[in-house]
C-alpha cells in the first residue's frame, strides 16, 4: 500500500499534471518517424471557440486555432 508522504515526481516537481502529459506528448512525437510525425503534428492543433458577453448576452462567437 503506497505511503501518504509519497507523491507523483511531476509533483514533486512543482508541476501540474497537464504540463507533464504536454511535456511526455511532445517527446513521443519527437521521436516518431515519418510519415507519422506528419500525421501526429497535424492532430496536435486545438480549435476552440471564443464568446465575448456584453450586457448579459453573448456575441457571435469566434473561432480560433491554436498549436499547444
Amino acid at each position: 500500500m503506497a505511503s501518504n508522504a509519497a507523491a507523483p515526481f511531476w509533483r514533486a516537481a512543482g508541476m501540474t499534471y497537464i504540463s507533464y502529459s504536454n511535456i511526455c506528448a511532445s517527446l513521443v512525437r519527437g521521436c516518431l518517424k515519418e510519415p507519422h510525425k506528419t500525421e501526429a503534428l497535424t492532430r496536435e492543433k486545438v480549435h476552440f471557440s471564443l464568446t465575448q458577453w456584453k450586457s448579459g448576452k453573448p456575441e457571435k462567437p469566434s473561432v480560433l486555432t491554436a498549436q499547444s
